[in-house]
């Protein structure tokens, strides 16, 4: 059975405020998240992504908060991730009206944290990100894709698409594949690396990081994708949710 494509617009919000930069730098605001939202659930998107890009203690407040004003304006499923460390942390964006919950750094910490959120919650909670970027000559990556932290900015010696296969076996319900190379710059997905992630697992993909045209929405959907995800191509105007899913139709990919 073909399951439909979904266009996912993800919000990187910092101290209450979206924000978008290029390869997580250069940030600038893009607006209130809980507007952002509700516009882009009337524009027909099939779920909002949140990202706690700051992920203080202080900010950890601001975020369910913002968390909770959302969940109450919009009718789709709302995922949200940063900072999340423990299942007591996917209790509280739950109980504040999160659907999903996304987890990245602490799971790389320590992975049987997946188990244990899949194990209390369900697997169809859990989220887990994957900041991936291209490496050469290193061997302990076979792929060719390392996994990153704090923004692309650290490595982690992982390679990312066993890391994408492990999380899955574990128990996260999809992989939110994020190419920190292609990130903010509109050039399109990295096609190679969804299609090397497709082979290997089998929960839903989404993919994120390099979205500039419709083109690029069906090229990834192509690739392996059951979601598409981006940001400041829907935040700054340049895209609407209805001219991506009407590019995709028109491509002949099903979408909702």
């Amino acid at each position: 059975m073909t399951v439909a494509v979904r266009v996912i617009p993800c919000l990187d919000v910092d101290a209450g405020r979206v924000v978008k930069g290029v390869n997580f730098t250069n940030l600038r605001d893009a607006g209130d998240p809980v507007e952002l939202a509700d516009r882009y659930d009337t524009e027909g998107a099939d779920e909002v992504t949140f990202l706690d890009v700051s992920a203080s203690s202080g900010d950890r407040e601001t975020m369910i908060d913002v968390v909770r004003r959302t969940a109450e304006e919009i009718f789709v499923p709302l995922t949200v991730g940063g900072g999340v460390r423990s299942a007591e942390d996917v209790d509280r964006l739950l109980r504040a009206g999160a659907d999903k919950v996304g987890v990245n750094t602490a799971a790389i910490a320590r992975p049987e944290l997946i188990a244990e959120i899949a194990d209390r919650f369900g697997n169809q909670v859990l989220t887990l990100s994957v900041d991936a970027r291209r490496v050469t000559g290193d061997t302990t990556t076979p792929s060719g894709y390392e996994v990153t932290t704090h923004g692309g900015r650290r490595g982690t010696g992982i390679d990312a698409v066993e890391w994408a296969e492990r999380g899955a076996e574990l128990g996260a319900g999809e992989i939110l594949l994020n190419s920190m190379d292609a990130d903010g710059t509109t050039g399109g997905f990295d096609l190679e690396m969804l299609r090397a992630v497709r082979e290997r697992v089998h929960v839903p993909l989404v993919a994120s990081g390099g979205a500039g045209t419709p083109e690029h929405f069906v090229a990834a959907a192509r690739a392996g994708a059951d979601a598409v995800l981006a940001a400041s191509v829907f935040h700054f105007g340049t895209l609407t949710v209805g001219e991506v899913k009407d590019a995709m139709r028109a491509a002949g990919v099903e979408v909702r």
